[in-house]
């Protein structure tokens, strides 16, 4: 995207929308009028031809607009034509972690942990739903009034949730969550100040030795990026078996299946659970077992997974510490069903999982490893646990507790 101020303006103005939009419905009439296939084209010959018809189209309609805008107006068209609209150089942008879309005349990005207006917009709501049909077409899902809402993924992996009227009041909206090119790497943590070498020496050492872990964050505090770091020190040679409800995790390992759950179809029937896979997934033989996250009733067969011989699984889930955490697996088992004591669920809790580690999202953008905590038991309704790595946030220093403890 240019950085030119006078372009994004340009970009942003409603003659622009009105130019870019007759524009495109130009090149529409002169694909269908040569019968051209576009599809079949390499993004250089799109190019070519998207700019040819730029420079006939200002000339004919003698358009008051100098080189950088007509080359502006160009590279949009292109990206209506194989991309994803106004979006799709944030999509392209290595430096964009989310795109929200507010409506045709709302667009926001985060980057480094900060949102900020993006200076791009669309020309309506249908110019909205239009993208989001191209988005969900190559995966065989759509989004109308019946089926107003929807979760799918981007070709890179990135997820996306759209959701239209009549449920959304403004417009429709788009949430993307991007997937990074290139998983981070303990070296980059460290370097970035989110955790300590001892701290990922530590982890190392425990998920080699097959310990079973949670990863215990808030929205967007990074717990599949790091369960993804987690997973990279399964040593090599065992059969890992992933559930996710959008492929995410990246492994490099020789033996893993990836397995991923399918919502209802517009009758509502044909839905695989995360549950129907755990279950599943027991039945191949598998030697570690990583659910993307568990917040469903997929929680009681996880643990019963890490009791019966799966050592060394991993999972995230959905809480602000690890207290938290706790409560929300016992609320889970709860509505999936189970009837069992307190007592004995947080017996199984401590038999189950032996660490639990915390990231966090800072008000200031930066992600942190708060927390490493381990379940060594349960005594009564208590869990009994002992902290072993902690970030304080006022002094902003790692604190290792290992040494603190008699």
């Amino acid at each position: 995207m240019s950085s030119d101020p006078s372009i994004a303006r340009f970009r942003l103005s409603d003659q622009y929308q009105q130019l870019k939009n007759s524009f495109h419905r130009h090149l529409i009439a002169q694909i269908e009028e040569r019968n051209l296939d576009i599809d079949q084209w390499g993004p250089s010959q799109v190019e070519r031809f998207v700019t040819e018809q730029m420079r006939r189209y200002v000339v004919e309609q003698r358009l008051p607009v100098n080189q950088r805008e007509s080359e502006a107006l160009a590279k949009d068209a292109k990206d209506e034509l194989m991309g994803f609209g106004p979006i799709q150089s944030l999509v392209e942008d290595d430096g964009v972690n989310d795109i929200v879309v507010n409506g045709p005349n709302t667009v926001f990005v985060e980057r480094e942990g900060r949102l900020q207006v993006a200076p791009v917009r669309f020309f309506n709501n249908a110019h909205v739903v239009r993208v989001i049909q191209r988005i969900l077409a190559p995966i065989g899902r759509r989004v109308d009034e019946s089926n107003p809402m929807v979760d799918a993924r981007l070709p890179d992996g990135s997820r996306v949730n759209a959701i239209i009227p009549p449920i959304a009041l403004d417009g429709p909206c788009i949430s993307i969550r991007k997937f990074r090119k290139s998983a981070l790497s303990s070296d980059d943590l460290i370097r970035s100040g989110s955790c300590t070498r001892e701290e990922l020496d530590y982890l190392k050492f425990r998920v080699e030795k097959r310990a079973n872990l949670i990863v215990v964050g808030g929205t967007g505090s990074g717990k599949t990026t790091f369960l993804n770091l987690l997973s990279q020190w399964i040593p090599p040679g065992e059969r890992i078996l992933t559930i996710e409800d959008a492929a995410e995790l990246r492994l490099k390992h020789e033996h893993v299946v990836r397995l991923e759950t399918r919502p209802p179809n517009l009758e509502g029937e044909r839905a695989v659970t995360a549950r129907d896979l755990v279950r599943n997934a027991l039945r191949m033989r598998p030697d570690r077992i990583i659910v993307g996250e568990v917040r469903g009733d997929e929680v009681l067969d996880m643990l019963q997974a890490m009791n019966t011989g799966h050592d060394g699984s991993m999972t995230t889930i959905h809480a602000n510490s690890t207290r938290d955490a706790i409560h929300r697996l016992e609320l889970l088992a709860g509505f999936a069903g189970y009837n069992g004591s307190e007592i004995t669920f947080r017996g199984q809790v401590a038999s189950a999982i032996q660490l639990l580690v915390q990231v966090s999202r800072l008000p200031t953008g930066e992600r942190r490893l708060m927390s490493v905590t381990e379940i060594i038991g349960a005594k009564g309704h208590d869990l009994l646990t002992r902290e072993l790595f902690r970030y304080d946030v006022d002094s902003k220093q790692h604190q290792d507790l290992r040494g603190s403890m008699s």
